[in-house]
């Protein structure tokens, strides 16, 4: 699961942040001022970094500043009280991924986080040359997969299907989300559809199909990719 580092010195919003967070499956860790911050930032792998503009010590441009400076690629999200658009600018322009101006709502931050992690993991997934999912081996540059070595026939969808649920690895993906994402309701397919495209995969991907252990069914729901 994604870990998450808060870096804001109100204490009441830096916990409240950490305890909504959490309730949603996040791993977060928190800092209460830009240097602890940075030390945390400097020992500790995030995949996302909550940064709070007006801090002690150290602001949160110069902590944006610094970790950038050393080549730390870290998702950041500035927070401010203000809502000038030189700060919402210069913080961008210092490598911030996105800001959010106090106050805001639990539901704005949360689809704020939500989309620069998706943005971050489609980007890492660009520049990543190939990933493996059970038995096959997968490039999504090149769209093309392997089996042992060996090049394997796989339709346009099944690269689309698999891309899906290697985005949301670990995740529920209902059938729905699988047919609006690739196939569009525009073309009528239905969830048996994807059912059967989910057989297919199992038959590249698992060393067992009637056993899986990388593509699982939730039953009701859709399924859960593995990896």
């Amino acid at each position: 699961m994604y870990r998450i580092l808060i870096v804001e010195d109100e204490a009441q919003m830096r916990l409240g942040l950490k305890d909504n967070l959490e309730f949603e499956g996040y791993t977060v860790d928190i800092a209460e001022d830009g240097s602890a911050g940075l030390d945390k930032i400097g020992n500790t792998s995030y995949d996302l970094i909550i940064l709070d503009i007006m801090l002690p010590q150290i602001s949160g441009f110069e902590v944006c500043r610094k970790i950038r400076e050393k080549g730390i690629k870290t998702a950041v999200i500035m927070l401010t009280a203000k809502g000038e658009e030189i700060d919402k600018v210069l913080g961008l322009e210092l490598g911030a991924d996105d800001y959010i101006t106090k106050p805001f709502s639990l539901r704005e931050l949360l689809a704020r986080v939500k989309a620069v992690l998706r943005r971050t993991e489609e980007q890492a997934l660009t520049a990543r040359d190939s990933v493996r999912i059970g038995r096959m081996e997968v490039n999504f540059k090149t769209y093309n997969a392997y089996l042992e070595g060996k090049s394997v026939t796989t339709t346009h969808k099944e690269f689309e299907i698999l891309k899906f649920l290697w985005q949301h690895r670990g995740e529920v993906v209902s059938r729905d989300q699988l047919l609006n994402q690739v196939w569009g309701y525009s073309e009528n397919p239905t969830t048996r559809t994807v059912d059967n495209f989910i057989l297919k995969l199992r038959q590249k991907v698992e060393n067992d199909p009637s056993h899986p252990q990388h593509i699982l069914t939730v039953h009701g729901i859709g399924y859960k990719l593995i990896a």
